[in-house]
């Protein structure tokens, strides 16, 4: 792997009545990662702490995070840690947390109040009036968020880790944490995320994961596993441990380099600049549908751009589609060319009228030869596009991939570019000290 292709650092947050060890069964399925399962104050090997708020808990958990002092990292949140993990994602957007590429959410309680039915809500509650929740209530809140049976390991495991749960942690959640509502605060999230639910969980299944978590991630996808109810990561570890590296891989084809995300969370970069760069950082979606043109035109374009710049893991044809989707382009056109997605699709389907079949088939000296081609207006067969308006289309997609490419912060970093850093949100800019040819300050990261 290159500059700013390891992987990320995994850090997992459990679900009420859990511990760290309730990721064993996933992480022995991770070997390719540095997995840090961590208790919540409250539960597990930290069940005798305090601190029990959600803010206090957000607290600890940045703490524990910024002590491991990963370069790159992902959240993994189940249930009562999804929700810890989704203002964790806000505090890093905001440049208090920097270096996170990346979420998964495993039936998470929401920002907003968690549903709840407020019967099994007091029964639960009146499980600790008395101390420590007993042997017989642990297996009944387990067998209530189960599909089906457990190994039996795994379900002696999960029963003594809800016994051994701080009585206060665990009513503190009930009461209070699960009813606070963070929504407005956290907003919408540019961090891309992928939104899990067992097919068979109540509360916070499907419906309520689309309707109160999806909202709050910008670029997010939902995922249904079958068979499982609320307790994902012990009754489908392996289908859990396909997902977070499925998106562990998506969001690390066109990282940030450390260097670059600790400057973009700096006080030199202004938080309408910070938003901007990490909304343009997002991870691509891998099963990207395109928007203005056909899924072959759109692989014909990606074959194309593929052969005009190293694009390192940017799919800088599905950002062009969006582009064109949203209007935001360069605001101009070439008089001889229609509208941009109607030339698009008409290029592309040109390009593959003279491939004699499909562009993205073609070896790669092929496609070298028909772009020049086209570059010289050199054929005369009847096309969609002229030669003329060809040579002119093909202008505009250089134009459109390079100023793409260029204004992701990956690319940025390759080529040692930090113009962005020069102000902060303060009265007084910090700019630049040294302006000469190959100097550099001690606060520009290394070329």
């Amino acid at each position: 792997m290159g500059r700013g292709m390891t992987r990320p650092t995994l850090f997992f947050l459990h679900a009420l009545g859990g511990s760290a060890r309730s990721w064993d069964a996933v992480i022995a399925q991770l070997g390719e990662f540095d997995c840090r399962p961590l208790d919540l104050p409250g539960f597990g090997a930290a069940s005798d702490a305090t601190g029990f708020s959600v803010e206090a808990m957000v607290d600890t958990i940045a703490a524990q995070i910024r002590a491991h002092d990963a370069d790159r990292w992902m959240l993994v949140g189940h249930s009562m840690g999804g929700k810890i993990a989704t203002i964790l994602a806000h505090r890093s957007e905001a440049g208090r947390l920097p270096g996170l590429a990346g979420v998964v959410l495993l039936a998470a309680s929401p920002p907003s109040p968690e549903p709840i039915d407020d019967e099994r809500r007091a029964t639960m509650i009146g499980w600790v009036k008395h101390g420590p929740i007993d042997t017989k209530d642990a297996r009944a809140f387990v067998d209530q968020n189960i599909a089906a049976p457990l190994p039996p390991v795994a379900y002696d495991a999960v029963v003594t880790d809800v016994q051994r749960a701080n009585p206060q942690a665990w009513r503190a959640w009930l009461e209070r944490g699960s009813r606070e509502d963070w929504s407005d605060e956290v907003g919408m999230l540019n961090t891309p995320a992928v939104i899990v639910a067992g097919a068979e969980d109540g509360d916070l299944g499907e419906a309520n994961q689309r309707k109160l978590n999806m909202p709050h991630y910008a670029h997010a996808r939902f995922e249904s596993v079958a068979g499982a109810a609320h307790l994902l990561p012990l009754e489908h570890p392996e289908s859990v441990a396909r997902l977070i590296r499925n998106h562990a891989d998506a969001v690390g084809a066109a990282s940030v380099p450390a260097d670059y995300a600790r400057l973009i969370a700096s006080d030199r970069v202004s938080a309408r600049n910070r938003a901007t760069l990490a909304e343009r950082a997002i991870a691509d979606d891998p099963g990207y549908q395109p928007k203005t043109m056909t899924m072959p035109q759109l692989e014909t374009l990606r074959a194309m751009v593929d052969r005009v710049i190293p694009q390192n893991g940017i799919d800088l044809a599905a950002r062009i589609d969006t582009q064109l989707a949203t209007g935001e382009g360069d605001g101009w056109r070439f008089a001889a060319l229609p509208a941009d997605a109607d030339a698009y699709r008409a290029g592309l389907d040109t390009l593959d009228a003279l491939a004699q079949g499909s562009f993205a088939t073609l070896a790669d000296e092929e496609r070298d030869a028909l772009l020049h081609a086209i570059e010289a207006a050199d054929w005369s067969a009847a096309t969609p596009l002229t030669p003329k308006q060809m040579t002119l289309w093909f202008e505009d997609v250089r134009a459109d991939a390079v100023r793409l490419w260029l204004a992701h912060p990956a690319t940025m970093a390759r080529v040692g570019y930090d113009g962005f850093a020069t102000g902060g949100d303060g009265v007084r800019k910090q700019g630049y000290a040294l302006t000469a040819a190959d100097e550099r300050e001690g606060w520009e990261p290394a070329q």
